[in-house]
């Protein structure tokens, strides 16, 4: 294995990083670029001093890995081209093993575009590369215990359980194939965005969702979008933060959900654990500034990027699922561009299709009410042309509403100002044409509550 090290003078292989950098920028001054100078630094350290003989190295070669063993110190030779100036002796395997067959964790990691990587992060699914469950377990009872024992974890794989009835009884979703499909659609794609009018419960169920799949609350973050939310809030970005010595303000990198989540998710006991981070109000950001280059990651899965202000290489870990609600009554789904709909499936929440249609009937049933709210909610959205602005049943799945007056509170300060606020403009009177009066003449009820 070899480095081209055109410009790099003698080196000795002991050196230190600060002694490698003040090389590295005089020998390459006016050649490479200051972060391309960094790089090299990380490569040369990682090749002189950190490789030994003994270790175990890797490389891609015509879509396959090969393993090989370094046998040697580094050498110093001039190459053909200067191709391949600094070199180590290995001694490499005949057999190689597929690309596209590796676990996806060790795609990403083979995936960052430089000469030397280091893979002591994902050496357990080195490890394990050709060699059966039984082979590893006597490895785990043998010398090598760790090793075996640290492959055999990593191959715990990842599930998604399959939604049952309870949970179907509890989200009041009486069709458990709705909630099986949405389950594939995440296994499939990994992101899932629950578009629908307000007060159809997608907050709620992509909560619920989320914390059965993920097998608790724990593996579940939350994040609202907002307009000026950005990049730095949500993955990374520097922040001033006071130091509690000096009482001085500096910025420092700070991480965001996100990345929280997936550096959890990564973690060694976890990567057989779905970790669920929910979106709410995902179309209310801009969704290109805020995932920046993560937005690439949305689709590749088994690629890795550098990141804007860290440098770091990463990628998204295979057990993180990311569920969005998007409010149509704030931006139609028609209004989505073509990027985000190539990256999330998308279901649809609304009061004129299952499970929603009869959410508020079921529930009203359950809990020993009559039907007639249900009855008002049908004839309020038949009347409402556009449905992207239909008004969904959460509003009246509240005992505050079963109180004496509660039903006509709620319409005047929760229904009709979502219904003014849709007609501004258009001279419409809202309560003669969406008021409980007129909806229950309509219905030939003249029930108060």
């Amino acid at each position: 294995m070899s480095l081209a090290a055109t410009h790099l003078r003698e080196v000795d292989q002991l050196v230190s990083k600060e002694e490698l950098r003040a090389i590295v920028d005089e020998d390459y001054e006016g050649v490479l670029t200051y972060n391309q100078r960094q790089r090299m630094i990380e490569e040369l350290h990682f090749f002189l001093a950190k490789m030994k003989p003994g270790d175990m190295v890797c490389t891609v070669s015509e879509g396959e890995l090969y393993l090989g063993e370094i046998t040697g110190d580094t050498d110093r030779v001039h190459s053909e081209g200067n191709r391949s100036n600094l070199r180590r002796p290995v001694t490499w395997n005949d057999s190689g093993f597929p690309y596209e067959e590796l676990p996806e964790a060790l795609q990403q990691k083979l995936s960052i575009q430089l000469d030397v990587v280091d893979l002591t992060p994902v050496k357990a699914y080195i490890d394990g590369i050709g060699r059966s469950d039984e082979e590893l377990a006597a490895d785990s009872n043998g010398a090598d215990s760790e090793a075996g024992t640290a492959a055999l974890m990593v191959r715990r794989e990842l599930e998604l359980p399959e939604p049952t009835a309870e949970l179907a009884n509890e989200l009041l979703v009486h069709d458990i194939a709705w909630l099986r499909e949405a389950r594939e659609l995440l296994w499939d794609d990994k992101q899932l965005v629950f578009h629908g009018p307000p007060g159809t419960g997608k907050t709620y169920l992509a909560l619920k969702l989320a914390e059965f799949l993920g097998g608790g609350p724990e593996q579940v973050s939350l994040v609202q979008f907002h307009p000026s939310y950005s990049y730095e809030d949500f993955f990374e970005g520097f922040r001033p933060r006071e130091d509690p010595g000096s009482r001085e303000v500096a910025f420092r990198l700070q991480d965001g959900p996100l990345r929280e989540l997936a550096d959890h998710a990564s973690l060694e006991g976890n990567r057989h654990l779905p970790h669920f981070l929910v979106i709410d109000e995902i179309n209310r950001a801009n969704l290109a500034k805020v995932f920046g280059e993560l937005y690439f990651l949305l689709e590749y899965r088994n690629r890795s990027v550098r990141l804007t202000y860290s440098g770091d290489d990463f990628a998204l870990p295979p057990n993180l699922f990311l569920i969005g609600t998007m409010n149509t009554a704030d931006r139609s789904i028609a209004l989505v561009d073509a990027a985000m709909r190539r990256r999330f499936s998308f279901v649809e929440l609304s009061p004129g299709i299952e499970p929603t249609r009869g959410l508020l009937r079921r529930w009203l049933a359950e809990q020993g009410h009559a039907p007639e709210p249900a009855d008002l909610l049908d004839e309020l959205n038949r009347r409402i042309p556009d449905s992207d602005f239909h008004i969904g049943p959460s509003y009246l799945m509240n005992k505050s509403v079963y109180r004496q007056g509660g039903l006509e509170r709620t319409w005047r300060t929760k229904i009709l100002p979502l219904l003014e606020e849709h007609h501004y403009g258009e001279g419409i009177d809202v309560e003669h044409r969406y008021g409980l009066a007129p909806l229950r003449a309509a219905l030939g009820s003249d029930t108060t509550s």
